[in-house]
């Protein structure tokens, strides 16, 4: 028999397989879910970026274990900004993808002995005495949970912002959705129970709750990530502990020390010292942790976007057609306003971060330098880790929508050695910490040679107005005390 040459009938080619995170927004907006998408993105929320960079779970099983959570959230009726208990259960599985288990009393000692070393070196370096708690080692859950309560501080501004921006521009375009509508469908295929959603949701409170589970997920998944990667609790230049303690997480020390040719004794000692360094400062310049985190919180409360020329974009385009969306997102019709404030918030915060981070880099270097034989290419490293957006900085930069690299931690370096030189004392550096209006500005990390003459100038005309305020007032002018 010959054989059968006739072309078999084609089978049909199937559809590409949406991504979890598609899936889920598209069962709870539908059509609508294209411009949500966009506004996502246009807030520094893009869920197709953080899917590939392993942000949102690819693991079918915990993805489903996020869609159940997503419904219980729905179904719950609390409209907070971030759903923290969402959070909260997968930054700690994330921080044990790998393992984490818990330490043994030998690698304690370790860290412990390491940090214990690390105060008495630097000793020499400042003034500023030792953290008024003890050293302390972690594993990656113990990060998680210690940190949890200062990553509300920083999201929470930016995702309530996030949630109104929704709200005003897409909830009077969605219908009032109850049990018996075609989502109890998308659910079921989602292989979640139908009826999700309470009967009668109201358009704004579903997109609340849609906001409330992106930034649970998004916080959890970054805070989990970011546990296998920080050294400590000041890596990123925030103090993320409300009392400030020297940490370092165990395991993340000695994966970094991993491949260097610094034994991995003198790596952990490097880095407890710029912990140590860190948590000196922030302990006994009470002041700066508030200072950090008001200056985020402005730059956070501030983000807007101009939700009439966002209507107008999204009556003009057809919600099905990607690339009309596309088009109109690359035209900056969706990117957020930057204010007056903000920018201002953003400048000055990164030359505050910078003056931590210099600071921090100069006392760890000098406290280090006649005992680790590494300590001037370790420093170098950490620089070039930190300049480069690492992703501790990135994570950051996802969930509340600015960079905290220090850009100018060179120039900042350079002005505290400046200081400390000119004045020939570590202490006449370190109290410049003593008050907020003391500190340099942007302009003396461009001229460190002028910082003191500008200083001085500054000195001189509040004392003019001193005087001015009291011959106004009646009084005695204050006397200049170097006049005898």
């Amino acid at each position: 028999m010959s054989p059968d040459h006739s072309d078999p009938t084609p089978e049909p080619t199937p559809e590409p397989t949406q991504p979890p995170w598609e899936q889920m927004l598209r069962a709870l907006l539908g059509d609508r879910a294209d411009e949500a998408i966009a506004e996502m993105r246009a807030r520094g929320i893009d869920p197709e970026a953080l899917g590939a960079a392993g942000t949102l779970p690819t693991d079918p099983a915990a993805m489903q274990q996020v869609l159940a959570q997503v419904q219980s959230l729905f179904a719950s009726g609390g409209d907070e900004p971030v759903n923290w208990q969402m959070a909260h259960d997968l930054a700690r599985q994330q921080a044990s993808v790998g393992g984490d288990p818990s330490l043994t009393p030998a690698r304690t000692r370790q860290v412990l002995d390491a940090l214990t070393v690390a105060e008495l070196w630097l000793d020499a370096a400042t003034d500023l005495p030792p953290a008024t708690t003890p050293g302390r080692a972690w594993s990656r859950a113990e990060w998680v949970e210690a940190t949890l309560p200062t990553w509300r501080t920083l999201t929470e501004p930016v995702a309530s912002s996030l949630s109104t921006a929704l709200v005003d521009a897409l909830g009077g375009e969605l219908p009032e959705l109850g049990a018996g509508d075609d989502l109890d469908e998308q659910m079921r295929a989602l292989g979640l129970p139908g009826g999700a959603l309470p009967g009668g949701l109201a358009p704004g409170q579903l997109l609340r709750r849609l906001g409330s589970a992106v930034f649970g997920l998004q916080v959890g998944q970054a805070a989990g990530t970011l546990a296998r990667d920080v050294f400590g609790t000041t890596d990123i230049g925030l103090p993320l502990l409300e009392v400030p303690a020297p940490v370092l997480v165990a395991s993340n020390v000695d994966a970094f020390a991993e491949g260097l040719d610094a034994p991995v004794d003198e790596v952990r000692l490097f880095l407890a010292l710029r912990e140590a360094a860190a948590t000196r400062l922030f302990t006994h310049v009470p002041w700066l942790r508030a200072h950090l985190l008001a200056l985020v919180e402005t730059y956070a409360r501030e983000i807007t976007i101009d939700v009439e020329q966002l209507e107008q974009a999204v009556g003009s385009i057809d919600p099905t057609d990607a690339e009309a969306l596309q088009s109109a997102l690359s035209s900056g019709v969706f990117a957020p306003q930057t204010t007056p404030a903000q920018r201002a918030a953003l400048e000055r915060l990164e030359t505050a971060l910078a003056l931590v981070e210099g600071w921090v880099d100069e006392v760890s270097a000098a406290a280090a330098l006649a005992h680790l034989p590494h300590s001037v290419a370790l420093r170098e490293m950490i620089r070039r880790r930190r300049a480069a957006g690492g992703p501790a900085e990135q994570t950051f930069a996802t969930l509340v929508g600015l960079e905290l690299r220090p850009r100018r931690l060179r120039e900042a370096a350079a002005l505290w050695a400046h200081i400390e030189r000119t004045e020939g004392d570590p202490a006449a550096r370190d109290a410049v910490w003593d008050h907020p209006d003391l500190m340099p500005t942007a302009e003396d990390l461009d001229d460190p040679a002028g910082y003191a003459r500008r200083r001085s100038a500054a000195a001189d005309e509040s004392a003019d107005l001193d005087k001015a305020l009291a011959e106004i007032l009646g009084e005695e002018p204050p006397q200049d005390p170097s006049t005898p």
